[in-house]
């Protein structure tokens, strides 16, 4: 475990039996259908990499870059594009693929903004969620964990772009974030 945890919330075998398990199920959701896995950078990389090689229908990748924090542990409120998709969303089915939901914030702008670009459906993948924390109630159609109110890094995750690489989800001490 790194130093600057408090513990182990999700180990690597629990992530990785559940992200399967969300793979199998979206793969029986969209049989017979094309689907675009759309992730949301830089956290999802991670989650996404491993969802995408669970899933066995066609599907197709596009990543967009968004957000409602800056370098600190809180929402702004304001949702700041800064890599738009590559390829129109057109009639396409969109499975958004997100590490985690805390305020909603970001996704309740990014949801009805592939709608409005005329996306067939639209769909959202979290690895975690955090219902404590939500201001706006999102749909979640694909949810890896729910996680109590602390601050999550690893397996995509980070606090000031560290922490990422961890194979795990663990809760960062509090000493750590409050400097």
């Amino acid at each position: 475990m790194h130093s600057d945890l408090k513990q182990i919330l999700l180990s690597e075998s629990q992530i990785n039996a559940r992200v399967h398990e969300m793979g199998r199920q979206i793969s029986k959701d969209y049989a017979g259908q094309e689907l675009v896995l759309v992730g949301v950078l830089k956290g999802a990389v991670t989650f996404f990499t491993d969802l995408a090689r669970a899933i066995d229908v066609p599907a197709s990748f596009d990543f967009i870059s968004c957000s409602s924090y800056g370098s600190g542990t809180s929402s702004s409120g304001k949702l700041k594009i800064k890599k738009d998709l590559d390829k129109p969303v057109t009639g396409k089915n969109i499975l958004v693929v997100e590490d985690i939901i805390d305020t909603g914030i970001t996704l309740s702008c990014l949801l009805p903004l592939l709608k409005e670009r005329g996306a067939r459906t639209v769909k959202l993948a979290t690895l975690l969620s955090k219902p404590s924390r939500r201001i706006v109630d999102v749909p979640i159609d694909y949810n890896g964990f729910e996680v109590p109110d602390s601050f999550v890094v690893g397996y995509g995750l980070d606090y000031a772009e560290h922490y990422r690489n961890l194979p795990y989800i663990g809760i960062l001490k509090e000493e750590v974030y409050s400097k």
